[in-house]
């Protein structure tokens, strides 16, 4: 009967298949000690009396008797009767993925990437994005939001920015979208109110820094007939706690392997919220210097602050300067209804009230001197009656990152693209 290896313990005495890949191998005279990993975990298998050809990292079926063991790795142990190789490796592999990840730089574990993926720490990255994912959806459509999928190919920018990549569509200059914000907006509009996504955006941001990706998961939320930005604030904090739970359930062991803690409820039920102006005033106090706008080295000293204060890495920024945010932001005279989530030293969320009255759009289109014909279609959705809106996004590598203290955002991407990379 073939069995995972996380099954072994209600096993024992009994005789089990387990497939997976050679981890490790010892021999000692006349005994050859395997460790075998799969999706589950790792299970030590013994030869004895037996010689065997198999490279680390070779695909193989084992059959054996399951055996306690309290020395051996999860208290269990298989005395093997029959092994398959269903596929043999080289025995030069470049990238060893049961060595240490410490023992490779950065650009090594990306250069071999499709080895690197097998090392238990770094999958572990990739199995907490999927429960930020499940939870993200779960939490949403249990509050009544719909799940859409845009489209990726736009004819111009969301943000009205030039960051973008320019693709040949049938002889057509088009663009890969920043953002699904206009499309986001079109389905709240439709009459769905409360809609999602989770899928890939692009920035052709000229960045080469810890903290970005051209190519990256964004999860984005919709939803109408909100009062402020403190609504979507509130529903971002009950949606993370949520997360962190999941995450917790979960992956208690990921979280080990990486060695942090996530936030208790309490600590983050206290998350605080400044708003811009306040924010910088405390910089300013905290920095020692004036402070124009709130840059990486201020997101940090601001988690600290909050860390100090409110013993929770993380804080809300809101009411930032119109000329700060994309041109649909809702705004009262200079300022708008938007915010940002500052979580243990970086933005990991921004989000806001959007103008629902076309009028008062035309008029900010304008005031960004973007050409109102341009977003003819986009400004059709106001045309026909628009209810008050907003949401808000996050980026899924950089949000993973900043939860098991990644030192760049490309660790968390299974196949990440910058400006240098594009490949595999």
């Amino acid at each position: 009967m073939r069995v995972l290896i996380c099954d072994l313990s209600q096993q024992d005495g009994n005789e089990v298949e387990v497939c997976g890949w050679v981890h490790k191998i010892r021999k000692l005279g006349a005994i050859i000690f395997l460790v075998l990993r799969d999706r589950s975990g790792i299970v030590q298998v013994v030869y004895r009396n037996k010689q065997i050809s198999l490279h680390l990292e070779s695909v193989v079926s084992i059959k054996g008797i399951v055996k306690k063991n309290q020395k051996a790795l999860g208290g269990y142990e298989i005395e093997e009767t029959h092994t398959f190789v269903f596929s043999l490796a080289q025995a030069d592999l470049p990238f060893l993925p049961e060595k240490d990840i410490n023992t490779y730089n950065l650009e090594s574990i990306l250069d071999h990437r499709l080895l690197s993926l097998r090392n238990i720490k770094i999958r572990g990255i990739f199995e907490l994005e999927a429960t930020i994912l499940s939870a993200f959806s779960t939490f949403l459509r249990n509050h009544k939001f719909t799940e859409i999928k845009t489209s990726k190919i736009i004819g111009r920018g969301t943000e009205g920015g030039t960051e973008l990549f320019e693709i040949d569509y049938f002889g057509k200059p088009l663009y890969l979208t920043q953002s699904p914000q206009f499309y986001k907006q079109a389905m709240v509009a439709s009459g769905l109110e409360r809609v999602y996504e989770c899928a890939p955006v692009y920035r052709a941001e000229k960045h080469e820094t810890r903290r970005h990706l051209s190519e990256y998961v964004s999860l984005d939320m919709e939803m109408a007939f909100i009062k402020d930005e403190h609504e979507l604030m509130d529903l971002q904090h009950e949606l993370l706690e949520y997360v962190f739970q999941e995450i917790k359930q979960q992956h208690d062991s990921v979280l080990k392997m990486w060695n942090v803690l996530l936030p208790s409820a309490k600590q983050w039920a206290s998350v605080p919220r400044l708003t811009y102006a306040e924010a910088k005033e405390l910089l300013r106090q905290i920095l020692g210097k004036t402070v124009f706008d709130i840059q990486p080295d201020g997101e940090r000293a601001l988690c600290d602050w909050a860390a100090q204060k409110y013993d929770i890495e993380a804080v809300f920024i809101y009411a930032f300067p119109r000329k700060k945010r994309p041109f649909y932001t809702y705004f009262e005279e200079t300022l708008t209804r938007s915010f940002d989530l500052l979580f243990r030293g970086q933005e990991i969320s921004t989000g806001g009230q959007r103008i629902h009255e076309r009028d008062r759009l035309e008029e900010s289109i304008v005031y960004f001197h973007l050409d109102p014909a341009s977003l003819k279609d986009y400004l059709s959705i106001f045309s026909a009656g628009c209810p008050p809106h907003g949401g808000f996004a996050i980026g899924l590598e950089r949000f993973a990152q900043q939860i098991l203290h990644l030192e760049n955002v490309k660790e968390a991407a299974a196949f990440p693209r910058d400006r240098k990379r594009i490949s595999p």
